[in-house]
């Protein structure tokens, strides 16, 4: 059961191979076996290949079954069209076309799985990259938020700054008047005279205004900080919404752009595996000698090629021969005196009738 299914997948005329030995049955098997296992890793290479874009199973098995199939038909097809000649050269030039097809074959089916063979070393590449773009994307969003959070922090230090001029002033005015009270500068008199008042006066004053300008500007600050708050938060938002993009950065493209960076020695082996594989079934067509499955295709093909010559051989014969004797039987009517009476009779009567529809017409038009 086994073996008449490998035989039904290596696209053999199961009649005619019926009429082999038993090992050249097992031979085109073994070819069909081939060609079945390597849809089989189409399929597996292809499901994956989409779930990783997809990431849906559904979706993965159904396209990676199309796939199978599709490789299925196509290796099938090339192995039962291959036919064995007298000479290798001329099977290997025949050959050429589907070796190549096979190649690129072989690079779509290796792909898939040595994205899947080398995951982990992947998964490593792309969590290095991640991270990286996290870092650049955290700076290039703090390039776009830093120099308005600076602009802020400046308008701060320079309400603050008013405020400790504004101190400055004011402590000074209070040494001024209580030096001038001690008699150490100003008029060097002990006690609170008119001077010290004047000078108290104006410190006072200046009390005051340092008072109501502190009140404003921490107002002001608080505003300004409500403003840096909320830049801040912005660029918080930001990072935490472009970091789910930076996180899906695990897609078909990025894996292969990843396995691009690994030693390429692994990877070239699993494809020349591959490679071997897919070119297995045409290899074994080439390399085994004409068997008797061969000769017995071969005499059906050139029975039924030599028949239809025949046919046509026959039908340009016939026809040659129908001229030839239909050249001969008008040339010897063409001679016969009867045939020339009669032909004349006729014309001359239609060239009367012809004559007299002529004056018939051309009386009623006078």
């Amino acid at each position: 059961m086994i073996r008449r299914f490998f035989i039904l997948c290596s696209g053999a005329d199961r009649d005619l191979l019926e009429s082999c030995s038993s090992g050249e049955q097992n031979k085109y098997a073994g070819i069909g076996a081939t060609v079945f296992f390597t849809a089989l890793m189409a399929f597996l290479a292809a499901g994956y290949a989409l779930f990783t874009v997809f990431d849906n199973l559904w979706a993965a098995l159904g396209f990676g079954l199309v796939w199978g199939l599709l490789i299925f038909n196509l290796d099938r097809y090339i192995v039962s069209t291959m036919r064995k000649r007298d000479g290798f050269g001329r099977e290997l030039l025949q050959a050429a076309p589907r070796i190549f097809l096979a190649v690129i074959i072989a690079v779509v089916i290796s792909k898939p799985l040595e994205l899947k063979i080398f995951e982990k070393e992947i998964d490593q590449v792309l969590l290095e990259r991640k991270n990286q773009l996290t870092l650049d994307n955290q700076t290039q969003l703090a390039e776009q938020f830093n120099p308005a959070i600076a602009e802020k922090q400046a308008e701060i230090t320079a309400l603050k700054q008013e405020i400790a001029d504004k101190q400055a002033t004011t402590d000074a005015l209070y040494d001024t008047y209580i030096a001038e009270a001690e008699g150490r500068e100003g008029t060097l008199l002990l006690g609170k005279g008119p001077v010290y008042k004047e000078k108290r006066e104006k410190h006072d004053a200046s009390l005051a205004e340092l008072q109501a300008l502190r009140t404003e500007n921490q107002t002001k600050i608080a505003g300004v900080e409500a403003e840096i708050a909320d830049l801040e938060a912005g660029y918080t938002t930001a990072v935490t919404e472009s970091q789910p993009v930076i996180d899906r950065f695990d897609g078909l493209m990025a894996r292969i752009d990843a396995l691009g960076t690994l030693p390429w020695f692994p990877s070239f082996f699993i494809f020349l595996l591959f490679l071997a594989v897919e070119t297995a079934p045409i290899l074994v067509k080439l390399m085994t000698p004409k068997g008797p499955y061969d000769m017995k295709l071969e005499d059906e093909e050139t029975a039924v090629q030599s028949w239809v010559q025949q046919k046509v051989d026959q039908r340009f014969k016939l026809a040659d021969t129908d001229r030839v004797l239909n050249e001969k039987i008008y040339a010897e009517i063409a001679e016969e005196e009867a045939v020339y009476a009669y032909k004349k009779q006729k014309a001359e009567s239609l060239m009367r009738l012809q004559a007299a529809r002529f004056h018939d017409l051309h009386a009623r038009n006078l």
